[in-house]
């Protein structure tokens, strides 16, 4: 067995064979559902690990006992096909029953970010008019606040029932409402993005062909299994041809890395903070990590600035791959793992499979080569809809394309390169300034380790750029000092004037640096002086 397997016991296989004896003869082998892709990749890997969570091993054959399991529980609370249900706390092996339980029944998985407020999760229940929602103990006293009590669950009761095999349902139409997620919106309440079960399993298809994941490979999931990129992007594509999954309860660097020795782990997924954190947490207490195992380290979520690549593989001797996606469409750009051409500096990687992008002017005309305009979009996985929302659904649809809000150039190769946000973009002047372009080069001072940019209201200039950076642990350097050498790298309208020096960034609820935030805190600063 695998370093931390632990065979499961008798009555388990007995009850994994009575099932798999029982649900062969409702299934066709034909890929025909989300459910399928896991059911063709289990039938001959029934006792190998699935998933492992907090030392235990869930074998495949016993993961799909555990969903039947679910299902019979979503049917005796009255879910059924079409109805939405929740689930909302920290990461657990549960997360992946829903999903796949979902798919099986032709039901509406809802998953909850756990870092929402009552009122928050009060919204994307209603919303969703999910039937029931299951919590955890982490996110209790938060679901008990926002949801009525009857249509409380305990996330451990998700696994009550009998493990009996559901009667045949017929064919599930993979057109059908599978999944909504909820984004934070510009406008106050949150994105219902809808998607169905032909995208996941196109998602899935791409993203096996462009990092080359197959059975071999055991990734690590310590993003939060409330989000698209934590469960479907990372766990479900491993597991849908037959890869293991460990799955973290949440991100702690020490316990990550400490994963990395104990686990032949080959797949790690991740935002720029979580790697800075990694980084941080070794320097700090002089400790090295083996990550010679390790075949993709993606990173995605923010921007991966140069500095912060070039600092890991100088600390860990292993690259980072940049990827780019949206909750609405996945995948976009990212490196293929067969690809022979080199990574040119600032791209970030090629079109994905599937994905068809069209960069255009604000008139509507198509971009030339190295030349920025917006990118619009369509991936092997696009939202159907926003639910509830019309007006949005039509402003962010372009002729089956998605408006990206992102200012993208492609070079002659090929190779993507963003240049930053429409919405983020600072006019200063007359003069557009990119944050990300001005964040990059304040990162390259040795004495930055993180760096955000955002514009606040000039009486002169209409806006201009202010800096909030985090130093290097026993780092320090003057604003003036920091100034004069963000001159050397930006021409001059781009060079903020002010720059405060802060312990941490603020994150936002789906972890990413919350630049409203720092925009109000910038302005409140400002308005003092």
């Amino acid at each position: 067995m695998a370093p931390g397997e632990i065979e499961p016991p008798l009555s388990h296989r007995r009850e994994t064979k009575a099932y798999q004896e029982a649900i062969m003869g409702h299934h066709p082998s034909k890929t025909s559902s989300v459910y399928n892709t896991l059911l063709e990749a289990a039938q001959s890997r029934m006792d190998k690990a699935a998933i492992v969570y907090e030392g235990q091993t869930i074998n495949f054959g016993t993961l799909l006992v555990r969903i039947e399991q679910v299902i019979r529980r979503l049917k005796l609370l009255g879910v059924g096909r079409g109805d939405a249900f929740a689930i909302f706390g920290q990461n657990h092996p549960e997360h992946l029953f829903c999903y796949y339980a979902a798919s099986r029944m032709g039901a509406v998985f809802v998953p909850v970010n756990p870092n929402l407020t009552a009122g928050e999760v009060d919204y994307n229940f209603r919303h969703s008019e999910a039937k029931v929602l299951f919590f955890d103990d982490h996110v209790e006293e938060t679901a008990r606040q926002a949801v009525p009590s009857a249509k409380l669950f305990h996330i451990s009761s998700l696994t009550e029932a009998s493990a009996e095999a559901g009667e045949c349902q017929g064919a599930i139409d993979l057109d059908d409402d599978f999944i909504i997620t909820y984004s934070s919106g510009t406008t106050g309440n949150q994105k219902a993005i809808v998607l169905d079960q032909r995208a996941q399993m196109a998602v899935a298809a791409s993203l096996v062909r462009m990092w080359g994941i197959s059975e071999r490979d055991t990734t690590l999931v310590a993003l939060p299994l409330g989000y698209l990129y934590g469960f479907s992007t990372a766990a479900a594509t491993g597991l849908s041809v037959g890869g293991t999954v460990i799955i973290l309860r949440r991100f702690h660097p020490r316990d990550v890395l400490a994963t990395f020795e104990e686990y032949p782990v080959t797949v790690y997924h991740g935002v720029p903070t979580m790697f800075t954190m990694m980084m941080e947490y070794c320097e700090q207490r002089g400790l090295r990590f083996d990550l010679s195992k390790v075949r993709q380290l993606i990173c995605s979520g923010a921007p991966l600035p140069e500095e912060i690549a070039a600092r890991f593989v100088e600390k860990f001797g292993k690259p980072l791959q940049n990827y780019y996606a949206m909750t609405e469409v996945a995948p976009v750009f990212g490196c293929y793992y067969d690809d022979p051409a080199e990574l040119p500096a600032g791209a970030i990687g090629k079109a994905a499979p599937g994905a068809v992008i069209e960069i255009k002017r604000p008139d509507g005309s198509e971009c030339g080569t190295d030349e920025p305009g917006e990118a619009l979009v369509r991936g092997a996985a696009t939202l159907k809809r926003y639910a509830k929302d019309e007006e949005l659904t039509a402003a962010s649809l372009k002729d089956g394309l998605f408006r990206s809000g992102d200012l993208v150039s492609r070079d002659k190769d090929g190779f993507y390169y963003i240049v930053g946000r429409i919405k983020e973009i600072i006019i200063r002047g007359g003069h557009n300034i990119s944050p990300a372009e001005v964040e990059k080069a304040t990162l390259r001072h040795p004495a930055v380790q993180d760096a955000a940019v955002v514009g606040i209201a000039d009486r002169i200039f209409g806006e201009v750029p202010v800096a909030f950076v985090v130093l290097r642990l026993d780092a320090s350097v003057s604003q003036d000092e920091l100034i004069s050498f963000i001159e050397g790298q930006v021409s001059d309208f781009k060079v903020p004037r002010t720059v405060h020096f802060v312990a941490e960034l603020p994150q936002g609820k789906t972890g990413k640096i919350d630049k409203k935030l720092l925009k109000i805190r910038a302005e409140e600063q400002a308005a003092a002086v």
